[in-house]
């Protein structure tokens, strides 16, 4: 393995201009140094690693079809390149079909949510795994205590899967906190996940599967990186997936930054009847699209010329930007026309005394601080957290037979990352040594964590040919917000583009 010893200077700006791991991947981290892993011991609580993988066996239903599965729960050690000496293990549980006889025309997917701040339960128990946190249609959590039920949208109908704990977060721990840094980074964080990838196809004897890779949030970061960085040693991958995707912190730097939450206000207001009747009886797909529109249009225009601008210029932009987005003239006019998440999100609904959420602006909640014009709680976010460890808790135990002591870290403790970062190279080098490649990404309209603007922009500036931009890539839209999964009818929606996406990645 090739970990470099360079920490990178990583700062995670999301595109509301907020970290999103202030908040632990936009999620509530823990605050108290007793319940954080520190990196600066010498010695760390030993973890007892199962000699094996713990085996269960089950089966589930997915579309009238009983899949009997293998589920194994298991520590990957992560070894240095030239000593060998194992510098961590990568927690995982994978899933794999009984009675598969041909290796290569069964996929493989790798699977992992935000980078340096979230274990992959989100993906886990809310996406793809045979078992989901039960909620509510619409995504909210219901009454403690809290359970999980079958999953009909589990992605074993068109693979395996492989949930892999980034360093630091859920089981996954440096062998000594020393060692921890050496996990941190773009960079160091990319060669761990492909030494895992190595030494999984290596522990399982799945040389010459179809290979997948799959990330959420900052995960999108790290299966951007995936594609060069696996192609580059030899292991070229079928089709990378993207959800809530930041690829590129550039995205949404400066000015951009406004024009890249703007269209997921309009949605916003849209979704909560803020708006005048005309734009209210559009759909969802024409009001996005008038929204892109004035985004990169009148309201660009207007960012980029700046002092220029005519006093013409700015009344017009005011007006409509007070009609689409369902917000006082004055209000955005003391604001310079630039209307950042915080300011929108205790605004829109003032009236009422709600504020809307980050990750999913559908849902709101009390204005705990009468509108100070930030977002540290976030409703969406308190909506779900403690229901998915708690019924994953239950799971691991229960069902697959790990049992064990050790703290699992949601949120907040992988090692110390820092500096800017963009995979976006890493994809484009992907595509050009792998041609066949196929990606897909997909957006939730009503996500303020990862906007779905500044990622189309990233799309639509993806240096490959002509014939990779027209078959080899692909979109979802989800009206839903970061975790578009929680949704019933977009969870629905996102297994069936997936099947599709697989179909359409593999061998013909």
């Amino acid at each position: 393995m090739r970990i470099t010893k360079i920490i990178c200077v990583f700062i995670l700006i999301a595109a509301t201009g907020v970290s999103a791991f202030a908040q632990g991947r936009g999620r509530g981290g823990v605050t108290s140094n007793f319940y954080r892993f520190d990196y600066t011991k010498e010695e760390a609580q030993p973890i007892a690693y199962p000699a094996q993988p713990i085996a269960t066996q089950h089966q589930i239903t997915l579309h009238n079809e009983t899949i009997a599965y293998t589920a194994r729960v298991g520590f990957m050690p992560v070894k240095h390149a030239t000593t060998g000496v194992s510098e961590g293990h990568l927690f995982y549980v994978y899933y794999s079909k009984n009675g598969v006889t041909d290796k290569a025309k069964r996929p493989v997917w790798f699977l992992f949510n935000g980078g340096p701040g979230a274990a992959t339960i989100w993906l886990h128990m809310g996406a793809f795994g045979p078992k989901m946190v039960k909620m509510n249609p619409d995504g909210s959590a219901t009454p403690p205590p809290y359970s999980y039920v079958d999953n009909p949208n589990c992605l074993l109908d068109t693979g395996d899967l492989v949930f892999i704990d980034a360093m630091g977060t859920g089981f996954s721990r440096p062998d000594k906190p020393g060692y921890g840094p050496d996990f941190g980074g773009v960079d160091n964080d990319m060669a761990a996940f492909g030494e895992f990838i190595r030494s999984f196809l290596n522990e399982y004897n799945l040389w010459g599967s179809p290979i997948f890779v799959g990330g959420e949030s900052y995960g999108t970061t790290r299966a951007a990186g995936l594609a060069g960085y696996l192609t580059d040693r030899d292991i070229p991958i079928n089709g990378v997936m993207l959800l809530s995707a930041v690829i590129d912190s550039n995205a949404a730097a400066g000015e951009q930054r406004q024009l890249s939450t703007l269209p997921t206000e309009i949605m916003t207001a849209h979704y909560h009847k803020k708006l005048p009747p005309d734009l209210q009886k559009l759909s969802v797909e024409q009001i996005a699209k008038q929204a892109r529109e004035f985004a990169s249009g009148e309201y660009l225009e207007y960012l980029f010329d700046g002092a220029r601008a005519t006093q013409t210029q700015r009344d017009k932009v005011l007006t409509n930007m007070a009609r689409y987005t369902g917000l006082s003239k004055p209000f955005i006019d003391s604001l310079d026309l630039r209307v950042p998440l915080g300011p929108f999100s205790t605004e829109l609904l003032r009236d009422r005394h709600l504020m809307t959420s980050r990750l999913d602006s559908r849902f709101y909640g009390y204005q705990l601080d009468g509108g100070a014009n930030n977002t540290s709680f976030d409703f969406s976010n308190a909506n779900i957290e403690n229901c998915f460890l708690t019924a994953f808790e239950a799971y691991v135990r229960n069902d697959l037979n790990y049992k064990n002591d050790n703290l699992y870290y949601v949120s907040g403790n992988a090692p110390p990352w820092s500096g800017e970062y963009n995979t976006v190279v890493n994809l484009e080098n992907g595509f050009a040594k792998n041609p066949h490649m196929k990606l897909f990404v997909g957006f939730g309209y009503y996500d303020f964590a990862c906007p779905f603007y500044p990622m189309e922009w990233t799309i639509a500036h993806l240096k490959v040919s002509d014939e990779i931009k027209k078959n080899n890539i692909s979109v979802g839209y989800y009206e839903a917000g970061h975790m578009v999964y929680i949704d019933r009818p977009s969870a629905d929606k996102y297994h069936a583009d997936l099947e599709k996406f697989v179909k359409s990645a593999l061998p013909k």
